[in-house]
């Protein structure tokens, strides 16, 4: 089945004078109807299996709420990284713990941001608000609050035309719609993910949405990470993650040359499938990854609680601290203190245990204090985490 462009051209007149053809998607769902074949049919079996179970991982964690803590981190740096920053996860750690990191402040500022972002938008999925333009308009104002971009109309779709590559609309790899018909696209996007004018299952739509948010790329500044963190959820607001536990940032970024492909395939010759398609196999990847992290990290704190427990008399203070480290794996003595009951002398003390045993290592040396790294939970989250 031949289909063609999935939206039509129009001329927009740029502030420079230069005249170029912006590209405005028709409405979801496609037409003619997207054609699920056998392959596709067994990748949705095989992506929605993958989620069960990553949706049951829950039930290995010990405490769920350290590992989304750390996860949601993780997918920052990676999300972050794709447009651009050098912020590594070490680095965003440093910042939060009142340590310096390696790379300029904005990158790691813009990255804190996106962790505001992400929870702000979750809360409130939580709370019964709907993913609306409302709510997309708040997580963009969080995303774009300080640093870079900050003066890019934070929360307020674009008035002026943008583009994606090149260094003007005239050389540009896509132009999308003109300002003036963003809102109405947006609108019916909206429509689209409340079922309207029909109900679409759950992956397909976030495949759907997903290319149609950054077709219309709404904001001066942004698009890629909230388009990314609308998949996540989309999941979670529809009931296939009780936490939101899959983001696709790392598959994105693996394969970034063949997703903007594929978008571009979408708009110029109307080929959905092999977009789904891709975005089966990533839904399914990620799932899988992160099952795979969190069996990980079970087995690392079980296996670093038996040496602890093996310093006899000193393991007590030694495994508070332990506990500590898993929410905030970057620790100076002063933050164990504040986590903890301990003094001064006992911190100082368990930490050079935890040293010994390998479990941590020094990592800076501050002007005011050590900082300690939880080296091998550091190692498993850094996994695809390496600067573009």
């Amino acid at each position: 089945m031949k289909r063609k462009l999935t939206g039509y051209y129009t001329t927009v007149s740029t502030v420079g004078g230069e005249n170029c053809k912006a590209f405005i998607p028709d409405p979801l769902p496609p037409k003619p109807e997207i054609k699920f074949d056998a392959d596709l049919q067994t990748q949705t079996e095989k992506a929605l299996l993958a989620l069960g179970r990553l949706d049951s991982v829950s039930t290995l964690l010990p405490d769920t709420s350290l590992f989304l803590y750390m996860y949601v981190r993780k997918e920052a740096v990676l999300s972050s990284q794709i447009e651009g920053t050098q912020s590594s996860l070490s680095d965003l750690l440093k910042y939060e713990s009142k340590t310096v990191p390696s790379v300029p402040l904005d990158d790691v500022q813009e990255v804190s941001n996106y962790v505001a972002a992400i929870n702000h938008g979750l809360t409130q999925l939580k709370d019964n608000f709907p993913i609306s333009l409302r709510l997309i308009k708040e997580i963009h104002e969080i995303l774009l609050s300080h640093g870079r971009g900050s003066q890019k109309k934070p929360g307020a779709f674009r008035t002026s035309q943008n583009w994606i590559g090149g260094s003007r609309p005239g050389n540009a790899v896509y132009i999308p719609p003109p300002p003036d018909m963003v809102m109405e696209s947006m609108g019916k996007l909206e429509k689209f993910l409340h079922d309207d004018p029909v109900k679409t299952s759950l992956l397909l739509k976030a495949a759907l949405a997903h290319v149609q948010f950054e077709s219309i790329h709404p904001f001066l500044d942004g698009n890629g990470r909230l388009g990314r963190l609308l998949i996540t959820m989309l999941l979670c607001s529809e009931g296939a993650l009780s936490q939101p536990l899959l983001y696709l940032s790392l598959y994105f970024k693996s394969h970034r040359e063949d997703y903007y492909n594929l978008l571009q395939k979408v708009r110029l010759d109307g080929d959905w499938e092999l977009w789904v398609s891709f975005f089966l196999q990533g839904i399914e990847e990620t799932a899988n990854q992160a099952v795979n992290t969190a069996r990980q990290l079970v087995d690392l704190f079980k296996t670093d609680r038996k040496k602890i427990e093996g310093l006899g008399k000193a393991s007590g203070s030694a495994l508070q601290l332990h506990h500590v480290l898993q929410q905030s794996p970057i620790l100076t003595i002063s933050k164990a203190m504040e986590m903890t009951s301990i003094s001064f002398p006992t911190a100082s003390k368990s930490l050079k245990h935890l040293q010994e045993l390998g479990i941590v290592s020094q990592v800076d040396k501050t002007k005011r204090a050590k900082v300690f790294s939880y080296t091998e939970y550091i190692r498993i989250l850094n996994e695809g985490t390496e600067p573009l």
